[in-house]
């Protein structure tokens, strides 16, 4: 291999290996409640619910950045907690680098009609792939047109393009009276994604994340699905020497739910306003069943702005349902607030 050739892909190597370090986050948090803290699993009014949810970061930068996270979770009332299944995908740059993890998830909640304590535990398998031959090395370019069509290169590539590990995390949530809180640890089992035989250590992702239910109206029942209510939340994410916080609010009013967030970065500089907007289209409303549609736009004004990067976009989709022979009046804690209340 030709020593421009080796530094060119050493120096795409060590990016990736940077850029990756870091997991992504959805501005829409709250539709992909699996993947945000695994104590969530098991947590919502009906049966059996899915979520599917999809960001395309930066659309006008040159080089794939999507991310799509596909979960399911069934409530198990005799533990108030549940059994869970979530799948994400990723891809980043043009040497197409994607990474897919399937997980299952169970959670276990203790508490009174007064609180729910609930924690989580995730475990699965996560396969990390690149595409060496989309690289492009010396002997592919041309001093005046770029690179060469049809030019192939003499470089002898890498032997290995994916590896497979095993990838592990844990969280708690606590619900109370109007306010909700939890935490999350993400590769609690620190996993090795290097190609080659040198250490690449996936570090530990943290998150804290917290909301209140304020509700607007004076009168009537504050638990009353007609109500209007502000929900404040801060959600703060760290992993190796990145912190990030997302802080806003919703407006909530029966099946609309209206967010703005703020989204900064200590280490990146990296900052976007965030608008969200959220629809929960009931079809058996006393059954519990509905569809929620949403979508949110970031629009960055930092280091990487609007005009070149035009913004990230979300997508979300779910559906809750209910299984006709399961018997409503075994749900544990039943007069308790639940994490669900506050989405």
């Amino acid at each position: 291999m030709r020593k421009s050739g080796i530094l060119l892909l050493l120096c795409f190597f060590l990016v990736q290996l940077k850029s990756s370090a870091q997991d992504h986050m959805y501005s829409q948090f709250f539709n992909s409640p699996l993947y945000l803290n695994p104590a969530l699993n098991g947590q919502f009014k009906g049966d059996f619910r899915m979520n599917l949810i999809y960001r395309n970061q930066w659309a006008s930068v040159p080089g794939t950045l999507s991310y799509i996270t596909a979960s399911l979770d069934y409530n198990v009332p005799r533990f108030g907690g549940g059994l869970g299944l979530i799948f994400t995908r990723s891809a980043e740059g043009t040497a197409y680098l994607t990474k897919n993890n399937i997980s299952g998830l169970y959670s276990y909640s203790v508490g009174s009609d007064d609180y729910v304590l609930s924690f989580g535990l995730q475990g699965g398998l996560t396969n990390r792939v690149i595409d060496w031959s989309k690289l492009i090395f010396d002997d592919q370019l041309d001093q005046n047109i770029g690179i060469i069509p049809g030019q192939t290169t003499s470089a002898e590539l890498p032997a290995f393009n994916n590896k497979y590990y095993f990838d592990s995390g844990a969280g708690v949530s606590l619900t109370l009276n109007r306010l909700l809180v939890g935490g999350a640890l993400q590769h609690i089992n620190r996993p090795n994604e290097s190609f080659s035989g040198a250490k690449a250590i996936l570090p530990i992702r943290s998150t804290f994340h917290i909301s209140y239910r304020l509700p607007l109206d004076s009168y009537g029942d504050e638990d009353d699905d007609d109500g209007s209510f502000v929900i404040p939340s801060v959600v703060f994410y760290n992993q190796a020497k990145v912190s990030s916080i997302n802080a806003g609010l919703q407006y909530k009013r029966r099946n609309i739910n209206a967010g703005l967030w703020y989204r900064s970065s200590s280490n990146t500089g990296q900052e976007a306003l965030v608008l969200t907007l959220i629809f929960d289209l009931f079809i058996n409303r006393d059954g519990g069943e509905k569809v929620r549609f949403g979508i949110s736009h970031d629009a960055n004004h930092s280091k990487t702005n609007y005009t070149n990067s035009t913004g990230s976009t979300e997508g979300s989709l779910g559906y809750e349902t209910t299984l006709p022979a399961r018997d409503q009046g075994s749900k544990k804690f039943p007069g308790a607030r639940r994490c669900f209340d506050f989405y």
